[in-house]
């Protein structure tokens, strides 16, 4: 069990619930909530994040950019500890119980929750995986805002609502930048590796310094959504407290810009907390 728990990679799990998360709590604000709706939500999401984790393994290790000097945490592919075809197995059968929740969904939110639900999934084994893997030719970063973000937090919102508010997408764009903050982190440690596997991410094409600054810039935008929704009110100063999570977003960006190699790990760990941070205090705001 404990190698399908490494080969899950629960600690990229905020990136994945987060976006349910803000976007319920959005629903909330707005006084439409639903538990049960939010809950398969969340799982349908953790399910689908799982699978993709279990698709980017398998994939990053058949083509050889899993290799024995990887500075990552251990991939258990490429470690030996579940051979490819049963890591394919086990993609499957978790995507298959993302489909199986996705019913409900479905019922509930119509065809418009059906196509999020199978472009999710073609996507996340798309990202590593197929003729024209995205991760592989540079599309990564906009994959992650666009599913992470644009994608999940109104589709969220869409579930417990029936539709779509400005507001639902703004919170997509934070949520989305802050989920390729992460991804962003992942491709400055391992540029090294990439280019000798020729995996072309943004960081290989553009360079160390553009994917520096990028992260700044992901990480620090978001704080001003909650702003202009507090600006535009002027009756939720509750959605300020999100402010205090900004010292982590600077820490975090001189650590990026101080730290190579394995001390990345620290700094990518550290980016998907701030980014659960930032948004169970986001949604606190809007619940509050």
């Amino acid at each position: 069990m404990n190698k399908w728990i490494l080969a899950a990679r629960i600690k990229t799990l905020p990136a994945g619930i987060s976006p349910v998360l803000l976007g319920t709590a959005l629903s909330y604000h707005d006084g439409l909530f639903h538990l049960f709706i939010f809950f398969m939500t969340l799982l349908a999401a953790g399910l689908i994040q799982i699978g993709a984790n279990f698709a980017n393994d398998v994939y990053d290790f058949q083509k050889g950019s899993d290799r024995d000097d990887r500075l990552g945490p251990t991939r258990a592919t490429q470690s030996g500890l579940i051979t490819p075809d049963k890591m394919k197995q086990g993609m499957w059968r978790i995507f298959a119980l993302a489909i199986f929740v996705g019913f409900y969904l479905a019922y509930i939110g119509g065809w418009p929750i059906v196509v999020i639900g199978l472009t999710s999934i073609t996507a996340g084994i798309a990202y590593t995986g197929g003729p024209y893997p995205l991760g592989y030719h540079g599309w990564g970063d906009l994959f992650v805002f666009i599913f992470f973000g644009l994608i999940a937090v109104p589709g969220t919102y869409f579930l417990q609502t029936g539709y779509i508010t400005n507001y639902s997408l703004l919170l997509g764009v934070a949520m989305g930048m802050l989920s390729t903050a992460i991804l962003v982190v992942n491709n400055i440690r391992d540029m090294d590796t990439d280019i000798i596997t020729e995996k072309k991410t943004l960081a290989v094409r553009l360079g160390k310094s553009f994917s520096q600054i990028e992260f700044s810039i992901l990480v620090i935008i978001p704080f001003i959504i909650p702003l202009c929704m507090w600006w535009n009110t002027r009756d939720n100063m509750s959605l300020l407290i999100t402010l205090f999570a900004l010292p982590i977003a600077i820490n975090l960006i001189i650590q990026l810009n101080s730290k190579t190699g394995r001390k990345l790990n620290n700094v990518l760990a550290g980016t998907a907390r701030f980014l659960f941070i930032f948004t169970i205090l986001f949604s606190l705001g809007l619940i509050i």
